[in-house]
């Protein structure tokens, strides 16, 4: 079984070919990244049309190194959501159109749900496990007991820790994208230098918040006389080390829920663009170690956004018997525990 993956939620253009042996047989990213620099974050006019521009060669491209036809295909899986909503109309018509042309399943795929079960495409973690999605516009804690299955246990009262690195790197003058620049810049620093507030650590329950975080950075920053490469890479040490410190404590409490409630976890799993950074992974496996579960974090190429996790999520359905008709819309929201997020949106009115 091969599935065509398509992924256009944001800047990244991306194609792959995956087989439920769990083979990436090609992949294909194309990133943005220059297109979006000038403006210091993604303008989505400019990530739909760039989408529009590249997609079809790079799936022909894709198709042609792999040396198989669309025939050979047992579906073809598109993130349908959530995302900018330009970018993933683009991907979804797409692969609607190469279904039906070819009579091929069509998969509308949830962004979020292919981060959630890359952990299995690259090491074959079995249900239930616990999950930490981190990226630049989601922060969230998550049990994720089944393919369409998640139970949503924490999510982020404001910014998420991805948001919170691409603004914290703009405040330093870092450039863009901010999860790497911050991350090169605060090796070279001294986290504690300065102090910043520990965001949430301690706190009950197990939701997230990074603005007062960024406010702290923001103030330390028009405080200072002069904001010089050493300053700038001190600050960008003790952010990040901030930002682990509350993700590690947060998952901590998750995990220690999950065993009062005797949910039979196998693993912790991290995942989205953010689970890239070191820092945090070296806070996750100590927290990890505690429960004594095993931390699970997918390559960091497989981190960010790319097809090979659309292509999986697909096989994961299709092995499931589950498809979607070409009257599926594109999402520009799409929770993966749809009775959270109501719960949630009462909770702000």
């Amino acid at each position: 079984m091969i599935v065509l993956g398509i992924e256009t939620s944001c800047d990244e253009t991306a194609t792959a070919l995956v087989g439920d042996d769990r083979r990436i047989i090609v992949e294909r990213v194309l990133s943005q990244i220059a297109e979006h620099r000038p403006f210091g974050g993604v303008v989505p006019e400019i990530a739909a049309r760039s989408h529009l521009d590249h997609l079809d060669r790079l799936i022909a491209e894709t198709m042609a190194e792999a040396g198989i036809g669309f025939s050979d295909l047992a579906g073809v899986a598109a993130t349908g959501g959530p995302g900018l909503i330009g970018g993933v109309i683009v991907g979804v018509m797409t692969a609607k159109a190469i279904a039906a042309v070819h009579r091929l399943p069509f998969l509308a795929i949830n962004h979020l749900e292919g981060h959630a079960l890359t952990a299995r495409l690259t090491d074959d973690v079995a249900f239930p496990y616990l999950l930490l999605l981190v990226s630049g516009g989601h922060c969230q804690l998550l049990v994720v007991e089944g393919v369409g299955r998640y139970r949503r246990l924490g999510t982020t009262l404001d910014d998420a820790a991805g948001e919170a690195f691409d603004k914290t790197a703009k405040l330093l003058d870092l450039g863009y994208p901010g999860g790497p620049a911050i991350e090169a810049w605060a090796a070279r620093g001294d986290g504690r230098r300065f102090e910043l507030p520990r965001p949430m650590q301690g706190r009950p329950g197990l939701d997230f918040s990074f603005s007062g975080l960024k406010t702290a950075v923001r103030h330390l920053v028009e405080m200072l006389p002069k904001l010089d490469d050493q300053s700038r890479a001190d600050i960008a040490a003790a952010f990040q080390a901030r930002v682990a410190e509350s993700l590690a404590d947060r998952t901590l409490r998750a995990l220690r829920r999950c065993r009062e409630e005797s949910v039979p976890l196998t693993a912790l799993v991290v995942a989205g663009g953010v689970a890239a950074n070191g820092a945090l992974r070296r806070a996750l496996g100590a927290v990890a170690a505690e429960a004594g579960l095993p931390l699970v974090a997918p390559p960091p190429r497989l981190c960010t956004d790319n097809a090979a996790m659309i292509a999986w999520a697909g096989i994961e359905r299709l092995r499931l018997g589950l498809r979607d008709g070409f009257d599926f819309a594109p999402r520009p929201r799409w929770p993966l525990d749809p009775a959270a997020a109501l719960a949630g949106e009462k909770r702000l009115r």
